[in-house]
């Protein structure tokens, strides 16, 4: 059996760590071989291979980003591109299956190619927005939070010092599960996510209500957040691959805005890919590590068109339509028990 890995979309931490423990998995227990695909999609596409030994994952759990690397490229497109053109290629290099691991962009493309194509692949879910509805968690988000945490922290001194108001924002594009639990973690005066749109008025009651006990206000802000007047999230920057808006910049909306209406000196940080750097926690490499390993049994049980997942504490195998087919969002009493720390 030889399997193909691929790491497609917006990197994580945690994705070495899939790559060591389905390579460790395939080797020891089936003895596999397996090549990785560079640059995501782009490498099916363009047939651009690597060899993935044992000695190549040495060490690798803790290490960040990605050995194969990563972009936003679509497999229907280019000359390559197509389920037709990828099998062609996947039989002429001997290579039985595809492991993706990839957030919604990444293992939809997966489905279609199967279900259009009867491509053998394998998902594995990786998305630091937490944002996939058929897992519990996906890796990448733990470290996500724990970065947006410790930034909180340290904006709290540096606003205590001159009395201001800062406004931090982190990534989630659909929901707000990040802010939500980094927030919580640090204390936050008020918590903006995409589930729940919030008048500038109430933001600056909650600002103001901090002032009046002498505090500095701190908001944290997820950059899908809309005001009720706002039709789309804030997007200055162009389209991404898959067609969607590359989000960020609502922080320094909402600085200036909190600002103008409170007279309490307002400051906007975006973290944006800093959430995405550096070395994954202890719980993101063990369940990086357990996913991965358990996309090699999804391959050897023929389970095509399926991603592994995690329910509670077990690793299960879900349909990836299943997995795609709707957002993971943070629900009313989440938001409801946080609110209570507002203002």
């Amino acid at each position: 059996m030889k399997i193909g890995l691929l790491t497609s979309g917006g990197d994580c931490p945690g994705l070495n760590a899939v790559i060591r423990g389905a390579v460790l998995k395939g080797v020891i227990s089936h003895t596999t071989e397996f090549v990785g695909f560079r640059w995501g999609w782009r490498g099916v596409v363009e047939r651009d291979l690597m060899p993935i030994t044992r000695h190549d994952v040495r060490g690798l759990a803790r290490q960040g980003g990605t050995i194969l690397g990563s972009s936003r490229t679509n497999p229907f497109e280019g000359e390559g591109g197509g389920p037709e053109n990828i099998q062609r290629m996947l039989d002429e290099e001997g290579i039985d299956a595809i492991i993706a691991i990839g957030g919604e962009g990444t293992l939809t493309a997966a489905r279609r190619l199967y279900d259009e194509g009867g491509i053998k692949v394998i998902g594995v879910p990786k998305t630091i927005d937490n944002d996939l509805l058929a897992t519990d968690y996906s890796f990448g988000f733990d470290t996500a939070v724990e970065i947006a945490t410790e930034a909180i922290d340290r904006l709290r001194t540096t606003a205590d010092s001159h009395g201001r108001c800062m406004v931090l924002e982190v990534m989630g594009r659909h929901v707000g599960w990040i802010a939500l639990h980094s927030g919580m973690a640090g204390g936050a005066h008020a918590i903006l996510i995409p589930e729940q749109p919030q008048s500038i008025e109430q933001i600056c009651e909650w600002v103001e209500s901090v002032r009046e006990r002498g505090r500095a206000p701190l908001v944290v802000v997820a950059e899908g957040f809309t005001l009720p007047d706002m039709t789309e999230a804030h997007s200055h920057k162009g389209l991404d691959a898959f067609n969607r808006p590359r989000l960020g910049g609502i922080a320094e909306m909402l600085a200036p805005m909190i600002e103008e209406r409170t007279g309490i000196e307002s400051r906007a940080t975006v973290l944006g890919h800093i959430q995405r750097g550096g070395e994954p926690t202890a719980y993101d490499r063990v369940l990086a590590t357990r996913l991965g390993m358990a996309a090699v049994e999804a391959v050897y049980d023929e389970s095509w068109g399926n991603m592994v997942t995690l329910r509670g504490t077990e690793i299960k195998t879900v349909s990836i339509a299943e997995a795609t087919g709707s957002l993971n969002t943070v629900p009313q009493s989440r938001y409801d028990e946080a609110r209570i720390l507002f203002g």
